[in-house]
This record gives structure tokens, sequence and C-alpha cells, in this order.
């Protein structure tokens, strides 16, 4: 089968690929084996100056790498470095505390002594998608290597460059051979790949119908998953906040990387006084976003990085349009090549509409009144998802109160939903299960071990 990663600005093919077959999958995880029998048995220290070397490297090639990521998935080229950075910055976090967070854990029992172990899993398999397509690899992989464990990638088809990209990067740093490599295979072969038993754990992160289908065949074979799946991450202005930083935020929020992030606020839920205010400002702004080619550094909203999503978004616009909501910016395609939207605003959104049911995976952004803060928070729970939210107020202690009522892995007040390797990262409903990044997410892919030793006293 031959894979293709096309511009999305210009709609040219940039290269084709060859899927591997399966005799060549079957070499590559008996190469992922092989290397985990040797880098389980490396110390802490060396395992901390792989990532360390890997953070170099991406740093000392981000202008290289990140133009492969606005190649071929259409990020603007500022932020694509700005992705490079952030993986550089994960790798020196886990080479720094990863240790510290496997150290073994005394316990005191009845016995001499006894204790709690971390040991690898094994080889971890990493099915990741296409809009971060660096950022969501490091997320896990660079945990997963500190913790001892081997790391197979199935990346999505349109950024096999960046896939391979990805694999240089740990044999430039001079990992060992076989402790990440990159599968280039289309979708219908990776349940072979799940099923197999040189793979010890499964993380995913993609769309909560994947998740399904992932879960479902990694319990057929009793594997250990994280799924990081969809998000509609409600942004909620109440009548009190700081107006300026709201809308500053999201903008920024809803329409980096052209609005195609799990994490982007979605669902804009403003109180009833101030809703008026918030979405005439909120729109201006947007109208004033620069719409262009992902390689000039004036450009704030490139291309979708595919067609089909773009169409699959219209389609998501022009259903709520029907249904009531009004339209105050965009709405529609750009005419031409390349697979633009026009950034968008739509008001008097409702619960029963697709652009607040379901995900949007571009840049639409969805704006609901509420009466008051606890219609704020009911509207924010009426939905499938539970990624990340933000919530806007002066009143930070009833902030945090009102937190805990929002069913989302993480609440940010006043600013915006990101992922820090210093906090643990991921959802609840149908945004997935498991934890990515911080203490929580490099024991995902552990054996959490008891040991006892005798005798008892």
């Amino acid at each position: 089968m031959i894979m293709q990663s096309v511009n999305p600005a210009t709609e040219d093919v940039i290269a084709t690929y060859a899927a591997l077959s399966p005799a060549e999958v079957d070499a590559r995880l008996d190469v992922a084996r092989a290397a985990l029998r040797v880098w389980r048995a490396t110390s802490f220290a060396e395992r901390g100056a792989l990532l360390r070397r890997a953070a170099a490297y991406l740093r000392a090639h981000q202008a290289r790498l990140a133009a492969i990521i606005t190649a071929e998935m259409g990020k603007p080229i500022g932020e694509a470095e700005a992705e490079i950075e952030k993986c550089a910055w994960n790798c020196d976090y886990y080479a720094e505390h990863g240790a510290r967070f496997l150290a073994d854990e005394p316990v005191a029992t009845n016995a001499h002594e006894s204790y709690v172990a971390f040991a690898p899993l094994g080889t971890v398999l990493a099915i990741m998608p296409w809009n971060f397509p660096f950022w969501q690899v490091f997320r896990c992989a660079a945990p997963a290597l500190l913790a001892g464990n081997t790391v197979v990638l199935k990346h999505a088809s349109n950024v096999s460059g960046c896939a391979l990209a990805l694999e240089a990067v740990f044999r430039e740093a001079g990992g060992p051979e076989g402790v990440f490599q990159s599968l280039l295979l289309p979708a219908s072969a990776v349940g072979a790949v799940i099923a197999d038993p040189r793979i010890a754990a499964v993380t995913l992160t993609g769309s909560d119908t994947v998740g399904s289908q992932v879960a479902q065949a990694a319990g057929a074979a009793l594997k250990k998953t994280v799924l990081e799946l969809g998000g509609s991450d409600a942004f909620i202005v109440l009548a009190d906040a700081d107006l300026d930083g709201a809308v500053q935020y999201a903008v920024r929020s809803r329409f980096q990387n052209a609005g195609q992030s799990c994490i982007a606020a979605k669902r804009f839920i403003v109180e009833d006084a101030v809703a008026a205010e918030f979405t005439a400002r909120f729109t201006e702004a947007v109208a004033a976003l620069r719409v262009g080619e992902p390689q000039d550094r004036a450009t704030q909203v490139g291309p979708l990085a595919r067609g089909d999503l773009r169409d699959a978004l219209h389609r998501q616009v022009q259903a709520s349009v029907a249904q009531g909501a009004r339209c105050l910016a965009g709405g529609e395609p750009v005419v031409g090549r390349g697979w633009y939207f026009l950034p968008t605003v739509l008001a008097d959104v409702t619960p029963t509409m697709p652009v607040f049911r379901e995900e949007t995976f571009g840049p639409v952004a969805a704006i609901a009144t509420a009466r008051d803060a606890d219609h704020a928070v009911a509207l924010a729970n009426a939905s499938s998802f539970g990624l990340g939210g933000n919530l806007w107020t002066r009143d930070t202690a009833r902030a945090k109160q009102l937190a805990r009522r929002i069913e989302s892995g993480g609440v940010f007040i006043n600013g915006m939903t990101a992922s820090d390797p210093r906090l643990p990262f991921g959802g609840v409903k149908r945004s997935g299960y498991g934890r990515e990044l911080s203490s929580f997410g490099i024991r995902e892919f552990v054996n959490i071990q008891t040991v006892w030793v005798g005798p008892a006293r």
C-alpha cells in the first residue's frame, strides 16, 4: 500500500511512502524486543542522558523539523517551531525528574522490609495523530523511554515524513537500535500489531471512535491502554470576568493550529450580563485574524490538514445555522487551492446543535448564553466529552469551588488549557482515560510491583 503526504496549503503531493509488509513489521518488533532487554537494564542516568541528547538535537534542528510539520499538516511556522521546543522541554523535564518519580517507595508493614517498585512493562505501541505530530509523540515517548520501555510508533499516514524524522531524532541522539521505531502502516494493519505478544501496552491520541476500536482490540489481548481522545472544551465567562483577558485568550485558545486541537476551547459559555459585549469584542478579534500561507510568519490561521476534515467542519456549521445559530463571522471554506476555512463565530448556539454536541476540529467558535454560574456549569457538563475547560471570573475562591463541579480532566482558571510536563494530562467520559505527563503519566506504563521481605515481625 502507498501512503501520501500532501501539502494542505497547496494540495500538492510532497512524498509517497510504501507501507511496511507484515514481514518487515515482524522484523521491527523483533528488534524492539531485543532492544528492550538491553534498555530496561540501563540506569536512569543513562536513559536521562539519551533524552537530554534528544532535546539538544531537537533544538539544533528546530528550523528543519518545524518545516516538515508545516509542510505536512499546515501548522503556521512559528507554532511549529514552538512545538519542537516544547518537545525538547519535555525531554529535559523527564531526564531531570523521572528517576525520582520511579524511585522505590518504602511502606511500613509487618515485614522486615516492604516497598513498591516500578519496572518497565515492555514495548509500548503509540498510535498518534497528525495535529501535533511531534509533541503528541514526545508526550508519551519521553516518559515511556525514561521508565525503561521501548516504543514503536504508528503515526497518522499524512505525516509519514514526521514519523521518519522522529525515528531519526533518537537514532542521531545515540539511542540503542530499536529503542524507538516508526511503523509506516495503514490503519487497517494496526489491529495485528496490538495483538502481537511483543507489544505490552498501547497509547492512543485520537478520536473517541478510534479510541473505542483500539480499546476493544487491546482489551481482547489484555493490554494496558491510555486513551487521550476528543474534546469539546467549555470556555466559561462569568459576569465579573476580566473581558480584556477573556477575549484575548478565547481567540488564542480556539484558533491556534487552525482550531485543530483536542484541548482548544470550542464552546464559549457566557453569562447573560456580559454576553453581548463579549460576543461583539470576540467577533471583532476573530474577523481580524490573518489567514494565509503557513510559511508566512504573519499568518495566524493556516489550512486544515485534509480536505475531508474541512468538508466535515462545513457540514457541522451549516447544520447548526439551519437549526438557528447566527453566523457572525466566516462560516465558509476559502475559495481556491488549499484546505482553508474562514475563522468562524456562531452565536445563539444551543446544546442540540452539532457545534455544541460534537467536537469541531477547526476554526469554528460556538457561543452559548448562560443565565448564571450554575447554568454555565450545567451547560459545560452537557457534553459527552470531558478533557479540559476554562473558567473566567475575578472571584478565584468561587472559581475553585465551581471547578470541582466541572466534569473534565483539567480546569484552567483565568487562562487557557495547555499541556505542561509538570501537570497530568487526560480526560473523562468520551475524552478517554489514563494520564500523560507529570509523575502520573510516567507511571502508566510500568509494573507497580510490591516487594515484601521477610521474616515478618
